[in-house]
């Protein structure tokens, strides 16, 4: 990290945040949800996806043009099964917007899943997605988008530890795997994507707005809203 101290702030990757942050980092959701009923839903999604795969073809994942290599951007392959889907076309600044998501009629065949999605701490829902590989295929290196004081709240989670998630330093190369089931990260000050891997991947992103209990907890940096996850993370260490 290239670090120029004034009195609270630091510049980390060409931008201005709380001096205790550091990239690349993540805070980890494990300890507020239930990871033992997240885990027993492994094979039950598993098997869901395999028939859509045979059956359905899902929207390919779309990096968008922040990517670290601009050769990168567009649509690695990746596929996505939307769970709610938006009144209006897909933005990033309206993941959060949940008068204008509803449920898909995907969701009606991951129930289970849904029902888990309940018990997270959030007061609303908006947007959330399936993303998964069934080859060997890396999703690049990406940033969401640019705007520092944009915070969203999602939690990204999994149900099993093999899909090699991480979050990027680029100043460093450094690569932070995420090492348990769930995760809030900064999605605009770092890069974040996945290594292949030879067997299916997946996981699941929802977003929408916490409780207010849950938003008790989280300390808020001054500056650099979008650094929120990294700046709690460094609380744990």
């Amino acid at each position: 990290m290239i670090e120029t101290r004034t009195s609270d702030v630091i510049e980390a990757n060409g931008v201005l945040v709380d001096q205790r942050v550091r990239y690349p980092s993540y805070k980890s959701m494990d300890e507020f949800i239930d990871v033992g009923r997240l885990r027993s839903l492994d094979n039950y999604i598993r098997n869901k996806i395999k028939r859509r795969i045979l059956e359905t073809n899902d929207p390919k994942f779309y990096t968008g043009p922040y990517t670290l290599r601009e050769d990168k951007a567009g649509r690695p392959g990746s596929r996505m099964i939307y769970l709610a889907e938006s009144k209006e076309p897909d933005s990033y600044f309206d993941l959060d917007r949940t008068e204008l998501w509803q449920r898909s009629n995907a969701a009606n065949d991951f129930t289970l899943l849904m029902d888990f999605i309940e018990t997270l701490p959030f007061k609303a829902t908006g947007r959330m997605l399936i993303m998964y590989d069934d080859v060997p295929r890396a999703v690049p290196a990406h940033r969401d988008h640019t705007e520092t004081e944009v915070l969203h709240d999602f939690i990204w989670f999994r149900t099993n530890r093999n899909k090699p998630f991480y979050m990027l330093n680029p100043q460093t190369g450094e690569k932070k795997l995420v090492e348990g089931y769930s995760a809030w990260f900064d999605t605009v000050n770092q890069f974040h994507g996945s290594d292949e891997i030879d067997k299916l991947a997946f996981s699941v992103r929802v977003d929408g707005i916490f409780t207010d209990e849950f938003k008790a907890r989280i300390p808020i940096p001054a500056t650099n809203r979008a650094s929120t996850p990294s700046y709690w993370a460094s609380f744990d260490e």
